[in-house]
């Protein structure tokens, strides 16, 4: 079908049919050195799974639960607990990357010359839990003067070797040290983005704690992010016991909220609807709906000043 079209002047509906079939058949297929198409071998990056939703993905709640569509990213004023922003994004997006959508209030515009909104943001806190903890995002926080309580994940190591937190990671000296003492630099990756990788090589051979360290035959790596700093820093908070106190005391408010949008079988847990841009718009509504309840909860109520609250 697809040759057929082929070189043809197509109308926008039949186009986009096109469009989709070649994508959908495409990710499926490799060509071989003979010029054959086979079956491929792997899965395909942002893989469209339906043909009558192609903006819906793949996504996972863990490593073993996964599900198919969309995902609904919330903020929620942790004072009065009432929505302040939601997005939509496909099941494969991370949930940091919505992130600073759903802060846009909060985040510092470069071009924006009021104080005001420079003090409001110094006084800001955003909670998060692991998900929202990546480096990138801390940064941004950072650079906005914003407080961070996003929780950031401790670094793993498979086969409960040596983590990456049990390296001195000196970025000043662009250095990284092991356990057993062995200093190398930091070879600076070829982006330019301040990450890089430090080799230990050879070293490792005859190390008296290779095995607890690595089993690769080139010796160990360690690689260094763009926003390693942020990371370490957010690490060194979060181990604070009144950081841990206040986080503790407020996320729970965002999962409560969630539990309310998740209450009607339509809307919250299953889309009514296909598409991101209507997911989108039918999200916004139950959050709309839900703050409603709120407001009612809360007793809010016009007065010749402007809305009080009776409680």
């Amino acid at each position: 079908m697809l040759a057929v079209l082929d070189g043809r002047t197509l109308t926008e509906s039949v186009a986009q049919a096109a469009v989709l079939l070649a994508t959908v058949l495409g990710q499926d297929l490799d060509r071989g050195p003979d010029g054959v198409f086979g079956v491929a071998r792997r899965v395909a990056k942002d893989r469209v799974i339906s043909t009558v939703d192609p903006d819906a993905r793949h996504g996972h709640k863990t490593s073993s639960r996964g599900f198919d569509g969309y995902k609904g990213h919330v903020a929620v004023d942790p004072d009065s607990e009432i929505i302040t922003a939601t997005t939509v994004t496909p099941g494969n997006t991370g949930d940091a990357v919505a992130a600073e959508e759903l802060i846009s209030d909060l985040l510092h515009d470069e071009h924006d010359e009021h104080d005001e909104h420079d003090e409001q943001a110094a006084r800001s806190r955003v909670y998060g839990d692991a998900a929202y903890g990546t480096g990138a995002f801390h940064a941004r926080l950072g650079e906005a003067g914003i407080g961070s309580r996003c929780k950031t994940q401790a670094p793993t190591a498979p086969g409960g070797m040596f983590s990456k937190d049990r390296f001195d990671i000196d970025l000043g000296r662009q250095s990284v040290s092991c356990p057993n003492g062995v200093t190398t630099s930091i070879r600076p990756a070829r982006c330019g983005d301040g990450s890089g990788i430090a080799y230990f090589g050879q070293t490792c051979a005859g190390c008296l704690l290779r095995a607890q360290c690595t089993t690769a035959k080139g010796g160990r790596t360690i690689a260094v992010g763009a926003h390693e700093q942020a990371l370490a820093d957010a690490r060194v908070r979060q181990a604070d016991t009144a950081w841990v106190a206040d986080y503790r005391a407020t996320r729970p408010k965002v999962e409560r909220k969630l539990g309310h949008l998740m209450r009607r079988r339509h809307g919250g847990r299953r889309t009514r609807v296909r598409g991101t841009d209507r997911v989108d718009a039918d999200f916004r509504l139950l959050a709309g709906a839900v703050n409603l309840a709120r407001l009612a909860t809360l007793r809010v109520r016009g007065t010749a000043t402007g809305w009080a609250m009776a409680i």
